[in-house]
């Protein structure tokens, strides 16, 4: 297909978009970050400090603006739709080859010699003029009308590439918007995590000024204070090229950011939806019409053999008229083309046809075969990213109690400057999970959707 490259490009930066950010503690810290999913703000995001602020965009998109616009002004739903015209004009063409033609000519004609005259009657003036118009019709064609309703496959077949084409657009904006969320809450997790090292490194710097800490713990508390800013810098950085990558896709002029959370629900019954899928899923239904049009051409093979037959009518007005020609004429023909022999050619042809039919019934049936196989993974996914978001929370809050009685131990003189490091950093690894998590069941409910064709409604 002539969009399969921009398409291939397309999928490429939307996955790039949707990437994992897993967020890298500094060097011996513990990275047990498990996938994530499904939001719901803790409320503890913290306003990023100077030095850690994602760039404001110039716009802000909800969910459906932006799958909206994608579908409008990608270039590649455009070129798409340009085929739909191609195809609607080839259908033109073929037609116009059936119906009648009109045409007209005009002839003056000049003899250098005076006119010639026979019994005192003119034979060949020397100056005449010639009009004649011709009346074409096809009468029996069946090559020509079976190539008609071919284009009209044709076109069908153009229009649910252009659905399919709308779809691939629409789900690669759909993963690049919900990476912006994902990095976004990555990036929170991580100003968290360097806001509450800062205040760890204020007490650590007191107590040392105060006697009672040591050079040792305030160092400590330094460096997880610069690692930490080191990740909110990075995944600053990651937000904005993610903003990007969505305004790329919706046709803006620059970064983008979200505006809302997508609601990601099954409209119904699984199995209903599921028996619906050759209807609601585009990919399906182009490999329908791909099946439908070869078959076709296919059954017309016999029509190759047929006469055809055509008539033409052409009245003709003369001035000045000669003894040979009056000045009104007519005259009528009809011409049958029987094929008698070719050397096998329609024969060969057939042969093809029958191989492009069967290639497109073995596509059809592995595009279903997959839509099956991928409604049953995403199903599967959403009730594996379902459990492992809960789990994920619990261990978020789990490890911020922990923090909390750390903190007061320390404070008190109960717990070590590396226990307080340890504690951060655990609630760094579970609050980035939690991000992960949740993105993992966006996207999974996405996929699920796009699986049984229910997205874009």
């Amino acid at each position: 297909m002539r969009n399969r490259a921009t398409l291939a490009a397309l999928m490429t930066l939307a996955v790039l978009a949707q990437g994992r950010i897993f967020a890298m503690p500094p060097a011996g810290a513990r990275s047990d970050a498990r996938p994530l999913q499904l939001l719901e703000s803790t409320g503890q995001g913290q306003a990023a400090s100077p030095g850690g602020a994602v760039p404001t965009p110039t716009s802000r998109v909800t969910f459906r603006d932006a799958v909206d616009q994608a579908i409008q002004r990608n270039p590649t739903v455009q070129q798409a739709s340009a085929e739909i015209l191609r195809a609607e004009g080839l259908l033109r063409q073929v037609r116009s080859a059936i119906l009648p033609t009109l045409s007209g000519s005009v002839l003056a004609l000049t003899q250098s010699q005076g006119p010639a005259v026979f019994n005192g009657t003119p034979v060949t003036p020397r100056e005449q003029v010639t009009g004649a118009m011709g009346l074409t019709a096809a009468l029996f064609t069946p090559v020509l009308w079976a190539q008609r309703v071919q284009a009209q496959d044709a076109l069908q077949v153009s229009q649910a590439s252009a659905a399919e084409v709308r779809r691939q657009v629409a789900l690669a904006t759909a993963q690049a918007y919900l990476a912006v969320i994902a990095r976004r809450r990555v990036f929170e997790a991580n100003v968290r995590a360097r806001d509450t090292s800062r205040a760890h490194f204020e007490l650590a710097h007191q107590q040392r000024a105060a006697g009672a800490g040591s050079l040792l713990n305030e160092l400590r508390a330094e460096q997880q204070l610069s690692a930490n800013q080191v990740l909110v810098e990075q995944t600053s950085l990651e937000v904005y090229r993610a903003q990007e990558a969505l305004g790329v896709l919706i046709g803006a002029d620059g970064p983008v950011d979200t505006a809302d959370e997508p609601v990601l629900q099954i409209p119904g019954s699984l199995d209903a939806l599921r028996a619906a899928m050759p209807d609601t899923r585009t990919d399906v239904r182009l490999a329908d019409r791909r099946q439908s049009a070869a078959l076709r051409v296919w059954k017309d093979s016999w029509k190759d053999w047929l006469p055809s037959a055509t008539g033409l009518f052409q009245p003709q007005y003369l001035q000045p008229s000669t003894i040979f020609q009056p000045s009104l004429s007519w005259r009528a023909q009809v011409a049958v083309s029987v094929p008698l022999f070719d050397a096998g050619l329609r024969s060969a042809a057939r042969t093809e046809r029958e191989a492009l039919f069967n290639e497109s019934r073995l596509v059809r049936e592995a595009v279903l075969r997959q839509a099956n196989s991928e409604v049953r993974t995403a199903d599967e996914s959403v009730k594996g990213a379902d459990r492992t978001l809960a789990a994920a929370r619990g261990a978020a809050e789990q490890a911020r109690h922990v923090l909390d009685i750390v903190n007061v131990s320390f404070k008190a003189g109960a717990a070590t400057e590396i226990e307080v490091i340890d504690a951060q950093r655990a609630l760094l690894d579970a609050e980035t999970s939690v991000a992960i998590a949740e993105d993992d069941l966006r996207q999974a409910r996405l996929a699920l959707l796009v699986a049984l064709g229910r997205f874009p409604s």
